[in-house]
This record gives C-alpha cells, structure tokens and sequence, in this order.
C-alpha cells in the first residue's frame, strides 16, 4: 500500500476521502477534485492510496478510513479486490464508493465478453502518454517565470499576482497535455521581454478580489508560521499590486479571467474554451 507522499493533511478537515486504486489513483482523485469544487469553500482532505494489490493492503485502508471518519472512493479493477472492499467498508460502517464496478460489469453485459482486470492500462505508454509527462515536466520547468525561455515555447502562458493559482492551473493544464508556463507579476519585478511579444490569444490573465486574495495571503503566512500583518497580506500592497497586473494585461491585451471564488477545475475550463475557440 502507498499513500501519496504529497497529501497534505490538514487540522480538523470538514472531510476526508481515501482515495484506493490498483494503479496510480489518478481517474479517482479527479472525480472527488471535481465533486469537491461543488463545496468550496472547504476544508478537505484527500489521501491517495495507490497500488493496492492484495487483500491485507485494503483491510489496512479502510481501518484507517474507519478512525478517520472518511469516506472510500476505490477505482479497483480487480474483482475480488472490488468485492472485498466492499464487504469490508460495510462491516466496518464505512461510506465507500465504488467509482468503476459497476460500469464494468455494465459494459460487459452488453459488449458480451469479460473484463482483462488489468490495472494501470489507461496509462499505457502510448503517444499521449508522453506527452503529458513532457507537458508536466515543462510546467515544473518553467513555474513562476524560474526560467523565462519557457514563456516562448508555451502553449498557454499564465500571468497573475501571487496566489492567483497559477501554479496549480498550471499543473491541471498540463495533464491536459498543455505545455503551460507562468509568470508572476510584481511591481519591483520587471517581466521578461518574451511576454510582450507573444499573440495576446496564449497568455491569459488571472486577477482576484481585494478581499479574497487578502484572506488568502493570510492563511499562507500563517501556514509559514508568519505573523498575518506582514505587508505581503495588506490591503494597500494588495490594491498596487493588482493594479499593476491590470497595467500589464491592458498591455498584453489578453484575456483576463477573475478566479476569486472559482475552483481550479472551472476556471482551467474557462481557459480551454479560450484557447480552443
């Protein structure tokens, strides 16, 4: 059993969900990304589970989904691991999902022949593939503007104050196969040349409410253990800085999009419907 090094966990999360697959866990972490927009703002958490392969691993997971209070979301292809799992959570009164069975057992009624129960075969290392890792790797690359011969070879470059999601569109984008760059805008900070001559139809402008971002700010200086009047989260500072963005964009004369409120997934929605029109 691995649970993703990168899970955040949080203090007192409104929710909880496990998130148990036989491959990599991406199909069922999307799925709970997307239901959990439906609730923003709020304080969740998602554990991913990923490369269950035997029945002590699962009994493992759902004792912790049980002390946790959490809800299972399982993407398992295998059936006895399917059928496991679910007579387990049901022991244990714990709320499980199961995201794939039933539409497997669907498919196999009316295309008339079983299931290869092979996990991981949507991760294939077809030509798609490949070019979502390169895409990944080229949003890592090239991440607040680190290395700005990237903002050339975008297909997408983001521009925006700090904590305007950027990154995590970014990153969105690029599962998506977008090779996304991005740059922050700063006032003591000038951009890089490139931005001004790229078309204005592959950068898009990301700005925000006063108030929102100001609330942001402060929960990132105290999640660094930082006092929440540093002028980083001031109103003023935040006023200039925006203003300054907005320079910026009329400059470019971008698209400008307003993610106060707006999950990743609406807003990274928002910017394909641009792009591809």
């Amino acid at each position: 059993m691995t649970l993703d090094p990168l899970t955040v966990f949080h203090k007192n999360p409104d929710v909880i969900i496990y998130v148990v697959s036989d491959s990599a866990g991406d199909t069922g972490e999307l799925v709970v990304r997307a239901a959990i927009a439906q609730f923003h703002p709020v304080n969740s958490e998602i554990r991913r589970a990923s490369f269950i392969q035997d029945e002590s691993a699962v009994e493992r997971m759902v004792k912790l989904a049980k002390q946790n209070q959490a809800i299972v979301l399982y993407t398992l292809v295998i059936p006895q691991l399917r059928q496991y799992i679910a007579r387990l959570c049901d022991d244990y009164g714990v709320v499980a999902i199961d995201l794939l069975g039933s539409l497997i057992t669907s498919m196999e009624q009316r295309i008339g022949r079983s299931s290869r129960n092979e996990p991981g075969l949507n991760h294939v290392l077809d030509e798609d593939y490949f070019r979502k890792v390169e895409a990944v790797e080229f949003a890592v690359k090239y991440d607040d503007a680190k290395d700005t011969s990237g903002v050339r070879k975008a297909d997408i470059v983001l521009i925006g104050v700090s904590r305007t999601s950027k990154t995590p569109l970014s990153m969105y984008l690029a599962h998506k196969k977008f090779k996304v760059a991005n740059v922050p805008l700063v006032p003591e900070i000038k951009p890089p040349d490139e931005l001004f001559a790229l078309p204005s139809e592959k950068v898009i402008g990301l700005t925000i409410g006063t108030h929102y971002l100001n609330v942001i700010r402060k929960e990132r200086l105290k999640a660094l253990g930082l006092p929440d009047s540093a002028s980083y989260a001031t109103t003023d500072r935040i006023e200039r800085e925006l203003q300054y963005a907005e320079e910026i964009m009329q400059r470019i004369g971008c698209k400008v999009i307003d993610v106060s409120h707006r999950a990743v997934e609406e807003t990274a929605s928002l910017i394909l419907e641009h792009i591809r029109n």
